[in-house]
């Protein structure tokens, strides 16, 4: 066998931010179902000039938005990108899809998903689901948040939706940003509004929310029985005795969630104070197997990819909140957050599930997720927890003229635990013979020539 050569990977051993670097992924919003954490962004759509080369993002071409789910936040399935906008899309009537959110909510005995995004800076829309990774459709065949709706026409920007479902069940919406000339220090632009038992309709009409120094980037949460209001500073907050920097993440309580809120503090520099690259700072809160995070992007997949152009990644840090509930201040980096559980390799695992990839591509949504491999691409997953030992893996794959999968343990070049050989041809299951392996081990999966895999499965002993 000739020595293989291993593609290269933008995420260093040990560092588990960004959470995924096969695309760029902007705006995250996020979803807990069924011990699962779900993070939605945008598909940020790298543009080129004639010569082939990056140009600035001009976010004109994002109908698409990424879905991926982790149950210990390290190890990342990619559901690919959901077709929203255009032609090709849920909501085939809109042009963009950007900044998402998501919520749960049973109805009626019934567990329904609803993904907000904004359609440009013009309006909010929604999309509804079965399953948090979809397939989505569009139930209004309009958006839901439009200048007609009272109260919103004045609004700069009727972008980025924040949606929250309370203990009772009532569905909260808060969007809206912008400054209006002069009025920097309060610019009135957020709104939030109750919305309609069944979650795509409005209850009642969209409130002001006075934020200081908003810029945009609403969030909206709840932890023990205060209501957390959490946005994004605008640019010209300079000379204000309140310590609010610029493009920072400020946070207000309330009693209700629809207010009065009440300004707290800044929890979270400008990603430039991290990473040297800047831009805006969107951001989204959510709590997950008891412990509080912090998801935003930041530019730090562009380095390493050897461009510039404000394209965004997604990352996850603790979120620190006090024992009297304020919020401490974090600190973006590159080493995100531990593994909060081991990797269980028994049931069937989407072959698009790593922590760490080089040279791997996914495609399709819903159902006709694949990963897609070439000469030396890889997939790491860290902590696999063979607990039951292991006797047997199955992937099933395709190969236009043929390749191979190679398991390893701990290391990428180590001993093969098994090599399973991909026939040219369609789609097929195989199977094959692995060394025993117990005790928790990174494991990769290495291919050899160019292959596809929807899924693989590791039997016991």
């Amino acid at each position: 066998m000739q020595p293989i050569q291993y593609a290269s990977s933008c995420k260093l051993p040990g560092n588990h931010n960004p959470l995924y670097t096969q695309r760029f992924g902007a705006d995250p919003g996020m979803l807990v179902w069924d011990g699962r954490l779900y993070v939605y962004t945008t598909n940020d759509a790298v543009t080129y000039d004639a010569e082939g080369k990056p140009q600035e993002n001009t976010y004109s071409n994002i109908r698409t938005i990424n879905c991926i789910s982790s149950a210990d936040l390290v190890n990342w399935t990619d559901h690919g990108p959901i077709p929203v906008a255009g032609k090709d899309g849920a909501a085939v009537w809109a042009s963009n899809s950007w900044a998402p959110c998501a919520a749960h909510k049973n109805i009626g005995g019934v567990d329904r998903f609803f993904l907000y995004f904004c359609n440009g800076g013009n309006g909010v829309s929604v999309l509804t689901a079965d399953s948090p990774a979809g397939p989505w459709r569009d139930p209004l065949g309009h958006g839901l948040i439009t200048r007609d709706v009272p109260n919103c026409a004045n609004v700069l920007w009727l972008f980025d939706p924040a949606v929250f479902v309370d203990n009772d069940g009532t569905g909260y919406l808060f969007f809206g940003g912008g400054v209006p000339q002069g009025m920097q220090a309060d610019p009135g632009t957020i709104r939030c509004v109750q919305l309609g038992e069944d979650m795509i309709s409005l209850a009642c009409e969209p409130k002001t929310v006075h934020a200081p120094y908003v810029f945009e980037d609403s969030g909206i949460n709840r932890i023990g029985d205060t209501y957390y209001y959490t946005y994004c500073s605008n640019f010209t907050t300079g000379g204000n005795d309140m310590g609010i920097t610029n493009g920072a993440i400020q946070y207000m309580t309330a009693d209700h969630p629809m207010g009065p809120y009440t300004w707290r503090g800044e929890f979270f520099r400008n990603p430039e104070v991290f990473f040297g690259l800047g831009g805006n700072n969107h951001h989204s809160l959510i709590t997950f197997k008891g412990e509080h995070y912090l998801a935003y992007h930041a530019r730090t997949l562009e380095t390493p990819l050897g461009i510039t152009g404000n394209y965004r990644s997604p990352h996850l840090n603790k979120l620190i909140v006090n024992g009297d509930g304020t919020l401490g201040m974090i600190t973006g980096d590159m080493q995100g957050v531990p593994q909060v559980e081991p990797f269980c390799p028994y049931g069937v695992i989407p072959a698009a599930t790593m922590a760490r990839q080089g040279g791997i591509e996914v495609t399709g949504h819903d159902e006709s997720v694949q990963l897609c491999a070439k000469e030396g691409s890889w997939v790491q997953l860290e902590g696999v927890a063979f607990d039951k030992g292991a006797a047997r893996f199955t992937i099933r794959a395709a190969s236009e003229k043929g390749g191979s999968v190679i398991l390893t343990a701990d290391r990428q070049d180590a001993a093969p635990l098994c090599v399973a050989q991909v026939p040219a041809g369609e789609a097929a299951d195989i199977t094959v013979a692995m060394e025993s392996l117990t005790g928790t081990h990174d494991l990769y999966l290495t291919f050899t020539g160019d292959v596809t895999a929807d899924w693989w499965q590791i039997a016991a002993e």
